[in-house]
């Protein structure tokens, strides 16, 4: 018979969180905590093989967690013989074997398993700081929802680096001071390292035999797979990296993947870190004069602006967003996306790094992987799942405005009220990649000319009509008008070539 008073608490991979809102209104002494490794989450995406080591890891770690506090906790691993490999059908075995009625849960991150899972009792995750109804009502009235007037009032709510109602150091953003190349003898303080244990090493085992063709290199595993271990991870950053991370957040250094970023959206992503407590740390180094204002102001940005805001935009546009193709981009992504085989140096460095690590910085991902699926017309789900499959802090309430509405503008500028295109200038600007690449930055076209220069005119050239109404794009559509004809001509033809000859994945 069903235990009417009993509750059976679903635990995602994504919700491994003492604070978990689900788990603070369960009892200790009555209700069963499941969790449950399915084949349905391993493969809804081609995921990077440390990313499944890290998920299933993190997971079985915080089960013994759970059990070390009395939980009663019932775990079905990925190969159990029987694994029905979806969560709605482990939820259904649990409430069998237990003789559980009632399911209760906070609500997954994704569209896509709140509706699998429409029949559970969910709960909204307070470990975000504006919640669904909150971030709504901040669109009401607002033609436009920027991401900066967002992060003003996140500021204001939560006190972060705040003087009564004024910003710290009178002004609200301190990029214009974070966009440094690196110099030559730049100190970097990588992310620390943490040697694999038993039930890590199982779970390489596990992969490598259910998953072994998947994108990227299984080893070194290196990421901490507990809240212990991301609090190590956290406080290198905030002591060793934060006073350095702020002016040089923005460049690409080839052999530097990590340079002074933090690497945390791993852990807060996945519930080992708690945002507003890393934040609220932060702001604590600046306070005690250890970390500039404006390398600590752009850490916090990200966590309370651009992570909160997105999450925000996901849930207002789900599930219609990914259906969304502003630019009508139709081409086949690259097979080079997955195999980093490419003559074009930044390209090939930022992918064989996400190959190795799950993991590549903002401005990586931004300015050269997402700049060239823009400006080549990279269709956009596919690259959608590029992202959501090679990096281990992807998930889709985070990745997927991200990809559509700041890399590809294909929510036609929602998001972002400009694309985010540029030419090999900028990549040569913040980067070493092309001192040693066979193209020649510094031509537009010909044989040897950079192909970031010759697409992104193209790309100019393609959506002129549209891009002259954006004020913000009025005066580059003018200069590709400077050009003469033949130029013109030269650019085109260039960019047809190289498109007609790129490789699609199979």
């Amino acid at each position: 018979m069903p235990k009417s008073d009993q509750s059976l608490v679903l635990i995602l991979g994504d919700q491994l969180s003492m604070t978990l809102p689900s788990l603070r209104r369960a009892d200790k002494a009555r209700d069963v905590i499941l969790m449950a490794e399915v084949m349905a989450e391993a493969t809804y995406a081609r995921h990077h093989k440390k990313k499944l080591v890290f998920c299933f890891s993190a997971m079985r770690h915080f089960a013994e967690r759970l059990r070390q506090e009395k939980w009663c906790v019932d775990y079905v691993t990925l190969t159990d013989p029987e694994n029905t490999q979806t969560l709605k059908g482990e939820v259904a075995r649990a409430c069998a074997r237990h003789g559980i009625s009632h399911v209760v849960m906070t609500e997954p991150g994704d569209w896509r398993l709140k509706q699998e899972l429409a029949r559970v009792e969910m709960l909204e995750d307070t470990r975000f700081l504006c919640s669904h109804a909150s971030f709504r009502q901040w669109t009401q009235g607002r033609r436009e929802w920027r991401m900066e007037f967002f992060y003003r009032d996140m500021r204001r709510q939560t006190g972060l680096l705040m003087e009564g109602d004024a910003p710290e150091g009178g002004q609200w953003n301190f990029d214009a001071e974070n966009r440094k190349p690196a110099k030559s003898g730049t100190r970097f303080a990588p992310p620390p390292r943490f040697e694999p244990d038993a039930i890590t090493q199982d779970c390489m085992r596990m992969v490598m035999t259910v998953a072994g063709d998947n994108f990227g290199l299984i080893d070194p595993f290196w990421f901490a797979v507990t809240a212990e271990l991301a609090e190590t991870a956290r406080d290198h950053f905030l002591t060793q990296a934060l006073p350095r991370f702020g002016e040089t957040q923005d460049a690409m250094l080839a052999g530097e993947p990590f340079l002074n970023h933090a690497v945390l959206s791993v852990y807060i992503n996945a519930g080992l870190l708690d945002p507003l407590d890393v934040c609220r740390r932060a702001e604590a180094e600046y306070r005690a004069g250890r970390a500039p204002l404006a390398a600590v102001e752009g850490f916090i940005r990200q966590i309370i602006g651009w992570r909160e805001y997105v999450r925000g935009v996901y849930w207002m546009t789900a599930p219609d967003y990914v259906n969304r193709n502003a630019l009508g981009a139709t081409r086949p992504i690259p097979d080079f996306y997955w195999s980093g085989e490419t003559d074009m140096n930044c390209l090939a460095h930022v992918v064989r790094e996400t190959r190795g690590n799950a993991y590549a910085h903002h401005i990586q991902r931004l300015m050269v992987t997402g700049n060239f699926a823009l400006l080549a017309g990279i269709d956009p789900v596919q690259v959608h799942e590029w992202y959501l499959a090679v990096y281990a802090d992807a998930y889709e309430w985070v990745e997927l405005p991200n990809t559509f509405g700041m890399a590809l503008h294909a929510d036609g500028g929602l998001l972002a009220s400009k694309p985010y295109a540029a030419s090999g200038n900028y990549i040569n600007r913040m980067s070493d990649y092309c001192a040693t690449c066979r193209y020649d930055v510094k031509q537009r076209t010909g044989e040897n000319a950079c192909p970031f220069n010759f697409l992104y005119w193209d790309f100019i050239a393609r959506h002129k009509q549209r891009f002259r109404r954006n004020p913000r794009m009025a005066n580059i559509c003018r200069g590709h008008d400077r050009f003469d004809a033949a130029e013109q001509k030269r650019i085109s033809v260039a960019a047809d070539e190289f498109l007609a000859n790129l490789k699609p994945w199979a």
